[in-house]
């Protein structure tokens, strides 16, 4: 899980590099169409290319749909916002995950759980400062893609009753790619020498992260995992000084806080829950 969530600030530091150079349609569309290039030999290297027939097609189409409407929003974000800002805003995901699950999976949540997600968007608000000098508009965008993936991240549930984790991967890639081909031409650039190179290596940054994210998951039960999702931010802090020389102001850091606190308090709140149920 360490590894997979440093994979991914690679993936969003690279994105941020590469948006010097081209547009975001197109650095979208190499993040997917690497990802489908790797699922397709892992499938094949496993023996399991059997598995890339879908059992629920319309779920992961609108699996991958939400999942490439995050990504755009995102590294559209990165191209004008430091790293541990856009990560800090997204971490707010479990918030929008917990609301959301109330009318769209009928799951009860308590008094308890529903004050850390208020706090948890005090602390995103923190972070965002609309109206403030150090305000800017593309904070909304992160805030976007937030709830974007907080939305595939509750289809992937449902789709986890349908289709095995390779399959679903499989599927991820394919239609991320599919989706935002139209854009392409439009933005067209072809990438040369050592952005060639780069732009390979950022398609393998998320295709070696989500698999990492299979293999993780096979090996260990996803409440154990989950709050080293949070590793990211210390990453992409890493990363963004050494990359980019940025560090995170008092209001990020002061956000951030409470953004990752009230996620790591919805999961333990969750795991108390299933506990009393077994």
């Amino acid at each position: 899980m360490v590894a997979a969530f440093a994979l991914f600030a690679c993936l969003d530091a690279t994105a941020k590099y590469l948006s010097a150079w081209f547009e975001t349609p197109l650095i979208v569309f190499a993040r997917y169409a690497f990802a489908v290039v790797y699922s397709l030999v892992f499938l094949w290297s496993t023996g399991t290319l059997s598995q890339m027939r879908a059992r629920n097609l319309p779920l992961q189409i609108v699996r991958g749909l939400l999942l490439v409407g995050g990504t755009l929003l995102n590294f559209t974000a990165v191209r004008y916002l430091q790293l541990a800002e856009t990560s800090s805003i997204m971490f707010s995901n479990p918030l929008w995950v917990c609301a959301l699950s109330v009318p769209l999976l009928g799951e009860q949540v308590g008094p308890r759980r529903w004050l850390a997600v208020v706090i948890g968007f005090v602390g995103v608000m923190i972070i965002i400062r609309p109206g403030a000098e150090g305000f800017h508009w593309a904070a909304f965008l992160s805030l976007g893609a937030a709830l974007s993936t907080a939305l595939y991240q509750i289809a992937t549930r449902k789709a986890a009753a349908y289709d095995s984790s390779e399959t679903t991967l499989f599927y991820t890639a394919l239609v991320g790619a599919v989706a935002v081909t139209p854009a392409v031409p439009g933005s067209w650039e072809m990438p040369t020498g050592w952005l060639l190179a780069i732009m390979c290596t950022f398609g393998l940054f998320g295709a070696v992260g989500h698999q990492f994210l299979i293999v993780a998951h096979k090996l260990a039960p996803a409440p154990v995992l989950a709050p080293f999702v949070y590793s990211q931010i210390i990453w992409m802090v890493i990363i963004g000084y050494a990359v980019f020389g940025d560090l995170p102001d008092l209001w990020t850091v002061a956000g951030g806080l409470l953004v990752v606190s009230s996620g790591l308090y919805l999961l333990y709140r969750e795991r108390q829950i299933k506990k009393r149920a077994a």
